[in-house]
């Protein structure tokens, strides 16, 4: 029947039965609306791939949360939901896609492959949470790792879930410590605070440490910009260096590795993110027991909980080419569930007051959060490249026949460094 038929009085009852139902629906929609989570990184542009590697990661971890019935809370259990925001890998960008999520009600921002962008993000979120108090978010990083962030830069609204650049030379260095093969070694990193971070603390850690190995180049590039490295390589086979130390990511790792390759240096890469986005591929067999890597997790860490993980991970995700797990992200993931069930609010506060206490485990994995300075304490591992089915290598990297074979791990107390924060915390 079309409206125009309706009498005057059974409109006016209608409108105030919508009316009733329109006062019902917020409560209701509170109970059960999604917890929006907002994932602002590069998904365009020369990182793309690893910004697309963190959705595909944190997608799996909320999903996981969601099949168990997601959050318990006061008036009933509530998903996460993931929105993506992309940076396009320029910091305005970040700050606009952050203001978005912001003014759409995301209770977290998530963010890592840059700790430039990270440092803008925590000015504006400070500033969005100062102005907005009834709206304050909270900032969960999973690897920007310029250890400044947990420092003099440390915020109530940050959280680090990924060991920063100074643990992460020191487990690479508890390595190169004891290889007698290297005397010199090239020190090369993209110029911007993270970069400089690694390449000034392994200069400090070998002078310590190995005071014997000479250091025969100090470099640093424009992050992102550089499409042929032959220069660089050319440089580093030149000076007689047996090993290079990079903390170079995405493309400028791939790319830098694989210019080496082609110039004929035959030395070793001692690497933040040497084990996957293409590296172990564009080495071949000129990686094998050449490169190494430190990460908060491997595929072929020995335990048969690490097994499993990872088998469920390439099964929700097939496709070799998107074949990069961190079960860093998966654990920060767990440990925001952890807190919003303990706080039982989405109260930024109150769930950050949680999130400072959160210990978790996941496939024999497991971690805290420092409540100190927010830096979370795991155990780190160290793996060499080798072939796909040698001793300790099951598994290999996105279907290039290579794996990482374990050779040191970290225990979290021997990873653990100390901190100069001063942390302001709200009253």
């Amino acid at each position: 029947m079309s409206i125009s038929y309706f009498s005057r009085r059974h409109l006016l009852k209608s409108g105030a039965a919508a009316l009733g139902a329109a006062a019902l629906r917020p409560a209701q929609a509170q109970s059960s609306a999604p917890i929006r989570l907002a994932l602002v990184e590069s998904l365009s542009g020369p990182f793309a791939n690893t910004g697309e590697a963190v959705f595909r990661n944190l997608l799996w971890a909320v999903e996981r949360v969601n099949a168990r019935g997601g959050i318990a809370l006061p008036g009933g259990a509530r998903p996460l939901q993931l929105d993506r925001y992309d940076s396009k890998g320029q910091n305005d960008e970040a700050l606009s896609a952050m203001r978005a999520a912001l003014d759409g009600g995301a209770l977290a921002v998530l963010q890592g492959n840059s700790s430039a962008t990270a440092a803008a993000l925590l000015d504006g979120l400070a500033k969005h949470n100062e102005r907005n108090r009834g709206r304050q978010a909270l900032y969960l990083n999973y690897s920007a790792v310029d250890p400044v962030l947990t420092n003099e830069r440390c915020s109530f609204w940050h959280f680090r879930f990924d060991a920063h650049a100074d643990m992460r030379v020191t487990a690479l260095m508890d390595v190169l410590r004891d290889d007698r093969e290297v005397q010199a070694a090239y020190l090369i990193g993209q110029d911007y605070s993270f970069g400089q971070a690694v390449l000034r603390e392994s200069k400090r850690q070998l002078g310590l440490l190995r005071p014997d190995v000479r250091i025969v180049g100090e470099e640093l590039h424009p992050m992102g910009r550089v499409k042929d490295f032959a220069p660089y390589a050319v440089k580093i086979k030149a000076s007689g260096a047996q090993a290079v130390i990079t903390g170079n990511w995405g493309n400028d790792l791939t790319l830098l590795v694989k210019a080496a390759r082609e110039v004929g240096f035959d030395g070793k890469f001692y690497t933040f993110y040497g084990n996957a986005l293409g590296a172990p591929a564009a080495l071949g067999e000129a990686g094998v027991g050449k490169v190494i890597a430190v990460a908060d997790w491997l595929p072929n860490v020995p335990t048969p909980e690490s097994a499993e993980f990872y088998r469920a991970f390439r099964a929700r995700f097939p496709n070799p080419a998107e074949d990069y797990v961190h079960m860093r992200m998966q654990l920060l993931i767990e440990a925001l569930a952890q807190s919003l069930a303990q706080a039982r609010s989405t109260e930024a506060v109150a769930v950050a007051r949680k999130l400072e206490q959160a210990h978790v485990r996941l496939a024999g994995r497991s971690g805290h959060m420092r409540a100190a300075d927010h830096q979370f304490q795991q155990a780190l591992v160290v793996g060499v490249m080798d072939r796909q089915g040698t001793p300790g290598v099951p598994f290999d990297v996105e279907g290039s026949g290579y794996g990482f074979r374990v050779i040191k791990e970290i225990a979290p107390a021997r990873a653990e460094m100390p901190h100069s924060c001063r942390m302001e915390r709200p009253a």
